[in-house]
Order: structure tokens, then C-alpha cells, then sequence
């Protein structure tokens, strides 16, 4: 978009790994500046580049890694429209280099929190030499503005499509419709990126093809970049006239909502006995916050070191309850022998055609017991890492020694009279009847 600077990195593979958020301001003067060295003013758009590059790899290291903490960059210039642009990594299908194996969903992922926001526009960008209807970006686009009011249609590499064909439907409007329509461009091939090929004379290639090609001259004054530029600092500027209203009305309620807080504040007594209990409620509010989300699962703060919470509990009853069952010691000869018995024994001097309902109770009874010690084994272990949970969760009130001792202990507490419950309802399944109904016949 500047007609003549070349900064952002170009290359095979993956090489936009972290969103860069690009602020192009109209100025008299031509230079940059990052958020992450605003005391340095860079004019020598190699270094850009370069920077680009290096506080990609400080972050993500130097191995194909993503990461979705951004890189803001102003480039303040007298050949730009005022614009914002935010340019997102590609879709990765096939991890390499450090990239995890999700990466397709952690790109997906990054991809949706910029586009999902109602204020921005999405520049949907897809190749001309792929069939449109399998295009990544317009099915992202589709799914977070499925009328197609903020989405613009981007067609590269209309020049190298196979020869007799072209992209005149799409680029019409008439294949995969969009509000906002689509817009062709032609940029410069990697061998004249390597070549330092100047950008002015891209752009002057890039209109000479349009007015050239049989297909798309009547389009040629709606093609290229120049125009795309045009298009998106009107259509950005109307988007934002259209979401303003809502938007300032948002930014009033924040803003009321904080002044009330300030005023709070103004009268704020540290010994205000109501204060302390508002504080006490709040730290007590957390605490069972934080044990909820420890036992029931969060996706803030995941320790990927160790299992630890629900987790663990998950593990002590899908893992180490059946491993116990396992071990178990069951001799197929001896029960049979023992259902045998049982039968003879409940018969007596009858000779039966069914087999008999106690028979089977006695039996099942007597196997039911063997279950006691490795179930009281599991509560024990549930028991111990709630506990162990517990602790974990009153880190936070470190500052307050006795409240959270005294939170450990009511908790905790009330944990052991669950335990004793638990244990009486284990241990009230049925024993078995006496020894006698199993004395031996001669």
C-alpha cells in the first residue's frame, strides 16, 4: 500500500507468525515506529523489515513457532491514506519446524478474535489459481458475517492462471456474490522480490496487465491496488461512521460506570468495617472461583507441567480405580465350585429346574465385599487431592494468614464429614450371610 517502500516480509512457508497491527498515517514526513521501541524513529525501511522479523523470533523463536501477542507498527508517510491493517498469519494444515500439531486451530483461533469484531472490515484474500469455493479465508469470513457487510473480496495471482482461463465471473461479482465485491490484484513474484524489484514499477506492471488482458480491460479503472486502496480507506471510513454511534454509546456506560467507582473511592476509610467485609466477601467469592475451576476445568492459567485438580480426580476413577479392580484376586474354579454349592445348599433335599434368586445374591453379595477396600482406597485419594486443591486455592490469601487458615479449616472440615459419609455409604452394601448355608455335603 505504499507505493514506494517495501518492509513487510515476504517468503515461502510461514512467514507471518505473530498478527502485525499496521497504522498508516498521512504525514508531511516518511517514517516508522514500534509500540515495543516508540523512541526510536526508523527511515530506512530494510531495518522495518528486519525489526519485523526479529521481534517475530524473540517471541515465537526462530523455528516456524506462532503467536498470537502482536507487533504494532505506525508508518507515517505523504504516499498513504490513513488506514489500519491488521495482517494475520495464513492457515497452516501441516505442523512443521516447532509448530504444535493444532496449529491449524491455533491460527483459526488468532485469526477469529481480530475478524469476529463487528467495528472492523475483513479482506478475504484468495489465490486465482484455486477454486474459490474451497478458499479458507472467505469460509472464516462467512462464518463471522454471513450476510457479507464487512467482507472484501481480494483475487491474486490473476496472472497465473492457466492459460485460456481467467477470473472474470468472480471478480464480476457472479460466481460467489459479496456485498462489498471483489477486488484483482497482481503482486510481484518472489524472483522480483528477490530482485529488488522497485514497487512503483510493480504497480505500473500490475496496471498494464489489467488493461491489457482480454478478460478483465473493461474492469481495469475497478482492478489493482492502487484501487483497492481507495476502496478500503472509503469503505473503512463509512464502516466506522455506521458503527461509531454504537460504540460511543458503549464507551458513555464504561465511562459513567467508572466515574460512579471514582466516586466511591473519594470517600474510601481503610477501617471502614463495611469495606472490610465487602473485601472479606470478595477474597471468599474467589476462593470458591478458583476451586470451581480447578475441579471443573478452565482455559485460563492451564499448568502444563502436571496433572492437578479435577484432573487428578478424573485420572484416580477412569485410571487408578479399574488398575485396583484389576489386581483383585478372582479364581474362576473357586467360584464356580461356590455357585455350585450355594444352589445344592438352598435346594436341600429338592431337586430344582431354575436356578434359585438366593443363590445368586449370596454369590453376588460375596464379590460386592471384595469391591470395599479398593473403593474406601479411591475415597481416600479423592479426598486427598480435594484437600490438596484446597490449599492450592488459598494461596491467594497470603497476605491474610488467619483468614486463610481459618478458610482452610472450615473447608477442609466439611470435606472430612463428606468423606465419613461416603465411606458409610460404601461400607453399607449388604455382607454376606453367615458360613453355615456353605457347610459341605458328604
Amino acid at each position: 500500500f505504499i507505493p514506494s517502500r517495501d518492509f513487510l516480509p515476504r517468503g515461502s512457508g510461514i512467514v507471518t507468525r505473530r498478527p502485525l497491527i499496521l497504522q498508516l498515517i498521512f504525514s508531511k514526513t516518511e517514517y516508522a515506529e514500534f509500540l515495543h521501541c516508540k523512541s526510536k524513529k526508523f527511515t530506512d525501511f530494510d531495518e522495518v523489515r528486519q525489526e519485523i522479523e526479529a521481534e517475530t523470533d524473540r517471541v515465537t523463536g526462530t523455528n516456524k513457532g506462532i503467536s498470537p501477542v502482536p507487533i504494532n507498527l505506525r508508518v507515517y508517510s505523504p504516499h498513504v491514506l490513513n488506514l489500519t491493517l491488521i495482517d494475520l498469519p495464513g492457515i497452516t494444515k501441516v505442523p512443521v519446524g516447532d509448530q504444535p500439531q493444532d496449529i491449524e486451530f491455533q491460527i483459526r483461533d488468532m485469526i477469529l478474535q481480530f475478524i469476529s469484531r463487528e467495528s472492523s472490515l475483513i479482506l478475504a484474500v484468495t489465490p486465482a489459481n484455486m477454486d474459490l469455493a474451497n478458499s479458507d479465508a472467505l469460509k472464516m469470513a462467512k462464518e463471522v458475517d454471513p450476510q457479507g457487510l464487512r467482507t472484501i473480496g481480494v483475487i491474486t495471482k490473476l496472472d497465473l492462471m492457466d492459460e485460456g482461463t481467467d477470473a472474470r465471473d468472480v471478480l464480476e461479482n457472479k460466481l460467489l456474490p459479496l456485498r462489498r465485491g471483489y477486488i484483482g490484484v497482481v503482486n510481484r513474484s518472489q524472483k522480483d522480490i528477490d530482485g529488488k524489484k522497485d514497487i512503483r514499477a510493480a504497480l505500473a506492471a500490475e496496471r498494464k496487465f489489467f488493461l491489457s488482458h482480454p478478460a478483465y480491460r473493461h474492469m481495469a479503472e475497478r482492478m489493482g491496488t492502487p484501487h483497492l486502496q481507495r476502496v478500503l480507506n472509503q469503505q473503512l471510513t463509512n464502516h466506522i461512521r455506521e458503527t461509531l454511534p454504537s460504540l460511543r454509546s458503549k464507551l458513555q456506560s464504561q465511562l459513567l460506570s467508572l466515574e460512579k467507582e471514582v466516586e466511591e473511592y473519594k470517600n474510601f476509610r481503610p477501617d471502614d468495617p463495611a469495606r472490610k467485609t465487602k473485601a472479606l466477601l470478595q477474597m471468599v467469592q474467589q476462593f470458591g472461583v478458583d476451586f470451581e475451576k480447578r475441579i471443573e476445568g478452565s482455559g485460563d492459567q492451564v499448568d502444563t507441567l502436571e496433572l492437578s485438580g479435577g484432573a487428578r480426580i478424573n485420572r484416580i476413577f477412569h485410571e487408578r480405580f479399574p488398575f485396583e479392580l484389576v489386581k483383585m484376586e478372582f479364581d474362576e474354579k473357586d467360584l464356580r465350585r461356590e455357585i455350585s454349592y450355594a444352589i445344592k445348599n438352598i435346594h436341600g433335599s429338592r431337586t430344582g429346574l431354575f436356578t434359585p434368586d438366593l443363590a445368586f445374591e449370596a454369590i453376588v453379595k460375596k464379590q460386592v465385599v471384595k469391591l470395599k477396600e479398593p473403593c474406601l482406597k479411591c475415597v481416600d485419594l479423592v479426598i486427598q487431592e480435594l484437600i490438596n486443591t484446597v490449599r492450592q486455592c488459598t494461596s491467594k490469601l497470603g497476605s491474610y494468614p488467619r483468614l486463610r487458615e481459618e478458610t482452610e479449616r472450615i473447608v477442609t472440615t466439611h470435606i472430612r464429614e463428606r468423606e465419613g459419609k461416603t465411606k458409610d455409604q460404601v461400607s453399607s452394601h449388604p455382607s454376606p450371610a453367615p458360613p453355615a448355608w456353605e457347610s459341605h455335603l458328604p
